[in-house]
This record gives C-alpha cells, structure tokens and sequence, in this order.
C-alpha cells in the first residue's frame, strides 16, 4: 500500500528573524522614546521630525554596522577554530579520536559500540574536522554572506520601525497633539511586533506583545517626563 511520504518542516530563518527582531524593536522604541522627550519640551513638530530623522540615519547606521562586525566575528572564531582542529587531528590523531568517542559515549553509546564508528571517522580528515566543530565545539559554519545580509536586515528593519513613531509628526503641526497619535500607532505597532515575535519565537505571542508593549512605554515616558522637567 502506497504511503505518504513523511516531509518534515522546521523554521529555518532564526537568524534572519533575529535581525529583524533587533532592528524593529530599536527602530519602535529609540525613535518614540526621541520623539517623546522633545514633545515634552517644545511644542514643534518639525523639530522633532528633523530629530527623528538625524536619529533614523545614526541609529540604522550604528545597528547595522553592530550587526555586520558581530556576524564577522562570529565567522573569524569559526576560521579559528577549525584551524586549530585541522592541526591537532594532523598533530595529535589519538587525542582527537579519544574526543571523537567521548562525544559518542555522552549520547549513550558504549565504547564497543563507538569504536567503528571512530575508525571510519578517522580515515576521513574533512569530515573527522567537521564532526569536531559541530558535536565537540558546537560550532556551524557561517554563511559567508551573512555579514552584509545581517547588516542590510537589521538596518532596514530599524529605518521601517523608526518611521512608525514620527509618521504623526509629519502630518500634524502641533507636537502634543501628534504625540498622542505617535503614542497610539507605536504602542499598537509594539504590541503587533511583540505578538508575531512571540510566535516565530515559540514564547507565548500575548506575553510577548504586552513586554514589547511595556517596555517601549516606559522607555517614552521616561524620555518625556525628564524633558518636561528639564523644560
């Protein structure tokens, strides 16, 4: 009897849902909390666009280039490491194989059982050094591309989230006013972001959007009380 084959679907996008989580949540909260603290102390729309705007241009800068010298780092680390693997499987063959079985010990097998499995393993350096920068080290390969993609994601997702909050501001000419309709569209923007987060996460969708939600108000509160004190 013919039979459906089995087609398994995991979320493979983790990073890219990971750069797009820092640049949104910045680019909602930082332009808001900006927005909030100026509104709190003049009453002038255009000051604050001018404001948000300069502070869209650094921010996305600053996160972008953040993004891509970490995304680096992480490929340099791996460069390193394998490098080092590669000498001692050439240098110390006997030490790394006692590695090799100790990862297969650890995952329940006996010594009998993972002593062949090592032999064949052994004879083949690229894959013995593959098996060591994953199951000993826990190490993937990086995508070369990663980088700039990185980059690219965190930046845009923080310029899109950025004129969330200012949007108000350039259609209204009193900056009270356009504060409370900033308030309104970031806040409902935090709480979309922070629900679909959630679910592409695995966290609970509705406590993630109330955090997200709490967060960015406290972060704008805070910027306007200190301004209209200091004010």
């Amino acid at each position: 009897m013919p039979q459906t084959p089995h087609i398994e679907r995991h979320f493979t996008a983790g990073e890219v849902v990971r750069d797009v989580v820092i640049g949104m949540s910045d680019g909602l909260t930082v332009p808001f909390a900006l927005a909030a603290g100026i509104s709190g102390a003049v009453d002038n729309s255009r000051l604050v666009v001018v404001a948000g705007l300069a502070e869209i241009a650094a921010g996305s800068i600053a996160m972008g280039l953040g993004g891509y010298l970490a995304a680096r780092s992480d490929a340099e680390h791996y460069e390193s490491e394998r490098k080092r693997e590669e000498r001692e499987v050439a240098e110390i063959p006997d030490e790394e194989a006692r590695e090799v079985q100790n990862v297969f010990t650890d995952y329940g097998l006996t010594r009998e059982e993972a002593i062949p499995v090592v032999d064949a393993l052994t004879k083949k350096p690229k894959e013995w050094v593959d098996f060591m920068m994953r199951f000993e080290l826990g190490l993937e390969e990086p995508d070369p591309k990663r980088a700039l993609q990185s980059a690219a994601t965190i930046a845009g997702s923080y310029i899109g989230g950025g004129f969330i909050p200012l949007f108000p501001y350039m259609v209204l000419h009193s900056a009270r006013e356009a504060l409370v309709w900033s308030a309104a569209v970031t806040l409902a923007a935090l709480g979309v972001f922070g629900y679909i987060k959630g679910r592409f996460t695995g966290s609970k969708p509705r406590r993630s959007a109330l955090q997200t939600i709490v967060i960015g108000g406290l972060a704008a509160g805070a910027a306007f009380l200190i301004a209209k004190a200091i004010s």
